[in-house]
């Protein structure tokens, strides 16, 4: 199995791949330059595939949240069918998907907190907000996959958890491709620490699915496996779980540390548990570790490099460790 293996992430074309937004500008965002270096892209922009041209008339959602029709505001153009028809056709075509990147808040991509407009005319937008139309057909059908805003993903918790289960997906994806048990086993095995992140409980039960005492067909163990995962990596890992797996770590080396590394170790994990430093700052000192003592079994753990190096990024908006 390639640790290695490069996600596929659908994104939405505007962001950083063309000039497509209705007022015929692009975003910017560095972390999306950095990850095409590691990353395959499916750029699509829904609103230019049902016919709209560059720049266009802006489009809103009017309605409510159970019925919804996106409308040109100006020129009460209803695009709501063309866009439904568009969405489904194009998810139906998506194979080997890892992750989607879409445009925050967009009345077709956003996945979260779009604004929903009681009728037309100059009105405030309801209180109730939604998921865009392609926003939504995409949650409908891959909410266990990384699917994340551009907004959102200037908070680097949120960016260390969607690169997190984005690289885990794309490694399981090879399981699944190997159809196998042997593949099965190595990915837990080198997974367990991020499962252990993540959800105790579900790391366990993935433990004992991958041993198949029933010895059933490896891809009805490989399904629920699937499944297990994608409950398991749903929400951002909790502070008290990671530190849970560093003090693991910890364990490994107890008899080779001085006490002063020990204690240096210890008080970084504390300024964590503060929000004062990233987790890959408690990371990099185990992987120190690692190369120092040559400890086979942490050196195969991808919770201490779940993802490219270079994507490491510490810079965050502001929105803190409690946002999910």
């Amino acid at each position: 199995m390639d640790r290695n293996e490069r996600p596929r992430i659908v994104i939405s074309k505007c962001i950083e791949f063309a000039s497509c937004r209705w007022n015929g500008l692009m975003i910017t965002s560095e972390f999306v330059k950095k990850l095409r270096d590691y990353g395959e892209f499916i750029p699509v922009c829904a609103e230019i595939e049902i016919g709209l041209g560059v720049p266009r008339k802006p489009l809103r959602l009017v309605g409510s949240e159970d019925s919804v029709h996106m409308v040109q505001s100006e020129t009460l153009l209803d695009v709501t069918g063309p866009m439904q028809r568009f969405a489904n056709g194009f998810i139906d075509t998506l194979e080997r998907v890892d992750g989607f990147i879409l445009k925050d808040r967009s009345p077709s991509c956003g996945n979260k907190d779009v604004k929903i407009y009681p009728k037309m005319g100059k009105v405030a937008p309801s209180t109730t907000k939604g998921s865009g139309l392609f926003g939504k057909a995409v949650l409908e059908r891959f909410s266990h996959l990384a699917v994340e805003n551009e907004g959102r993903l200037n908070s680097f918790r949120i960016r260390e958890h969607f690169l997190t289960k984005l690289f885990t997906l794309a490694r399981f994806r090879t399981v699944k491709e190997a159809a196998g048990m042997n593949a099965l086993v190595q990915f837990h095995t080198e997974n367990k620490y991020v499962l252990m992140a993540y959800n105790q409980s579900a790391m366990r039960l993935m433990g004992r699915l991958t041993a198949n005492p029933e010895r059933k067909d490896p891809h009805e163990v490989i399904g629920e496996y699937e499944n297990l995962l994608a409950g398991a990596m749903a929400k951002l890992s909790r502070y008290t779980s990671n530190i849970n797996v560093l003090m693991h770590a910890l364990g490994y080396f107890k008899q080779g540390l001085q006490a002063a590394e020990k204690s240096f170790f210890l008080e970084t994990i504390e300024r964590y548990r503060k929000g004062k430093v990233p987790l890959s700052v408690c990371t990099e000192i185990v992987r120190s570790w690692i190369v120092r003592f040559s400890e086979p079994y942490l050196a195969r753990q991808t919770y201490f490099s779940p993802y490219p190096e270079d994507l490491v990024e510490i810079t965050d908006s502001g929105k803190g460790r409690g946002t999910g």
